[in-house]
């Protein structure tokens, strides 16, 4: 079964939608979810592949160029692309929605994962597995790295 977004996630995202730069606790004052909770479903939806990166939208309307023409004068030419940037984040915006559903690949075998999908967390990741077989397998594969990537977690909490 795919993970589906509820309030609290469609919330953050919008929050994000709107400005990428904000911190967690900044989407919390927003939204009235608190941090922590924030922080976890933010690192969920990375996980699962939703969020693949927060990365800068550039406005070139503010951008002037200089171009010489044949006449060797000077002309400004301003690149509006800030509509273009606004009609492509009214599209997002419109699909992010209460209930879609992300579809999920087993970490280990790399298949769909048909019904729900069995968790395995560690330190401040979650991995997503079609069957136990296959969460057994990733675990025993990377055993040493889970270990190394939980001692350092648990470091940084003390």
């Amino acid at each position: 079964m795919p993970l589906q977004l509820d309030d609290y996630d469609v919330s953050i995202l919008k929050s994000l939608i709107k400005d990428g730069r904000k911190s967690f606790r900044e989407i919390s004052r927003d939204t009235g979810i608190t941090t922590p909770t924030v922080k976890a479903r933010f690192q969920r939806l990375v996980n699962v592949g939703f969020i693949k990166s927060v990365s800068p939208i550039f406005d070139f309307g503010v951008v002037e160029e200089r171009i010489l023409d044949n006449g060797d004068q000077n002309k400004n030419t301003e690149h509006n692309n800030s509509q273009f940037l606004q009609q492509q984040l009214g599209g997002v915006k419109s699909r992010i929605k209460k209930g879609i559903k992300i579809k999920l690949d087993c970490e280990f075998c790399k298949g769909p994962i048909a019904g729900h999908p069995h968790v395995f967390r560690f330190a401040n990741y979650e991995r997503f597995f079609c069957c136990t077989g296959c969460m057994s397998g990733y675990k025993q594969k990377y055993a040493g790295r889970i270990e190394s990537i939980k001692r350092k977690f648990e470091g940084k909490e003390q």
